[in-house]
């Protein structure tokens, strides 16, 4: 049963009627107190609930109500009803226990989305034995195709992204750069619902905020001075499906707004028209920063990071699972023996327990690159310790606090700048040009400082 908390008689019918015709039993109050009598004595499964239920419009009683739930019956779920100007106040539910917030007027199908979402997270995990779980079990349950390790770490990420899958929840990919979110954004899409439907992946870090509106909503001819022709937006390209937001941090303050009316809503404007548009859409996110650390510094909204963190999965670095080290090693020598067809081609036990032992900090895209320039370079079938390092830059032996230049005589310059690029790298995931402009070089002069230090890259 789920439980309908509103003193507006026109809401509670509204919304009673809803879902009863998508098939949930509903009952419905009008005041905190008979709501929380039901739910001392027969605990629903969801609660829907307001938050105002007097003449003082300051949501306190809803807060109130709230946290008396919660210690009622900590695990039932509550899904707040609010305006879009209380959102602040939906945040601060939230932090106080509510699974969700919805807002007023609500589109039907987003709120029976999140409804079903909800309740899906609640069902119980099935029982597995500590110690048990394995990659082979996994993957006779979930297309878990491209992702290469055995790592209880990663075998825990992996049975939680597919347990999540199955549900329409936000979720953000939290991890170091080069950890492979994206791959993990695709194995939530590939065992979902949506798997036959678009998966458009945006890197936030590459959209400029003057472009931000026209690239992610579209635009008709004449929108703007250079709108010579109409374009479709990211939304609506992913409509029906997924889309992956990478790089979320980077977005700015204005362009965070936008976002969040759009995945609040489930509506957006192409620029150029006024007419409204319907999204149905799953919202997968990844970022290589701290976002709750941003929040508290005021350079990412409150609650846009509640809207896109119903789930959160953090993915570990390469060096906290260097026994998938040999394994991610092979599944790369096999695509490059049939790249460069040269079928002998292998690592040595010594290059492979080499490779083990480093700290790798651009993980997995930073391994991949250390092996496939040692291959072009070495030209030798069997790579062993010797073909890494000379394509391994020299890190100096203490490296400098944050914001902290190095002690005289402990670093040369070619060393610093090549430990100012690999920072810089980190700092931009990857992007050249981004990089580039940051450094104050042209993008030859990069790539030549790029190559000089053995620093790996992905071309753009």
């Amino acid at each position: 049963m789920i439980l309908i908390i509103d003193d507006d008689v026109a809401v509670r019918t509204s919304l009673g009627l809803l879902l009863k015709q998508a098939g949930y039993p509903t009952k419905s109050v009008a005041t905190p107190e008979d709501a929380l009598r039901i739910v001392q004595e027969t605990p629903p499964r969801l609660l829907l609930m307001d938050m105002n239920y007097s003449l003082d419009t300051s949501g306190q009683d809803g807060l109130r109500l709230l946290g008396q739930v919660k210690q009622v019956a900590p695990q039932v779920p509550v899904i707040l009803i609010t305006g879009w100007g209380s959102i602040t106040l939906a945040v601060e539910g939230m932090k106080a226990g509510a699974a969700e917030f919805v807002t007023k007027p609500w589109n039907n199908d987003a709120l029976l989305q999140t409804v079903r979402t909800i309740l899906s997270l609640q069902e119980p995990e099935p029982e597995v034995e500590a110690g048990t779980l394995t990659r082979r079990q996994l993957d006779k349950q979930y297309n878990f195709q491209g992702i290469v390790g055995q790592d209880a770490r990663l075998l825990q990420v992996l049975r939680n992204v597919g347990q999540v899958a199955a549900t329409d929840a936000s979720v953000l990919i939290e991890g170091e750069s080069g950890t492979g979110k994206e791959l993990i954004a695709e194995a939530v899409h590939h065992n979902s619902h949506r798997r036959r439907q678009p998966f458009v992946k945006v890197n936030l870090g590459g959209v400029s905020t003057s472009l931000f509106e026209s690239e992610m909503f579209g635009h008709r001819r004449g929108a703007f001075t250079d709108a010579k022709t109409d374009r479709v937006g990211r939304f609506e390209l992913a409509n029906g499906g997924t889309i992956f937001l990478d790089e979320i941090g980077e977005l700015d303050l204005g362009s965070q707004v936008k976002l969040l009316r759009v995945l609040q809503d489930r509506t957006y404007e192409v620029l150029g028209d006024s007419k409204p548009r319907r999204l149905d859409i799953r919202v997968i996110c990844a970022t290589n920063r701290n976002l709750a650390e941003m929040v508290r510094q005021g350079r990412f909204r409150e609650d846009l990071f509640y809207r896109i963190n119903l789930i959160t999965v953090r993915l570990p670095a390469l060096r906290e699972r260097p026994q998938d080290i040999p394994l991610l090693v092979q599944h790369f020598v096999d695509g490059l023996r049939a790249t460069y067809n040269r079928p002998a081609l292998k690592v040595g036990t010594r290059g492979q327990h080499w490779l083990q032992e480093q700290q790798l900090p651009g993980n997995i895209r930073e391994l991949k690159n250390l092996v496939e320039r040692a291959v072009l370079v070495s030209g030798k079938d069997e790579l062993g310790p010797e073909d890494f390092q000379a394509q391994s830059a020299a890190m100096p032996a203490r490296p400098a606090e944050p914001g902290e230049l190095p002690e005289p005589g402990t670093m040369t310059l070619d060393e610093l700048e090549a430990q100012m690029i690999r920072r810089t790298l980190e700092h931009y995931n990857g992007n050249i040009s981004r990089v580039a402009k940051a450094l104050g070089l042209s993008r030859g002069a990069l790539y030549r400082r790029l190559e000089k230090y053995a620093i790996p890259f992905d071309a753009e």
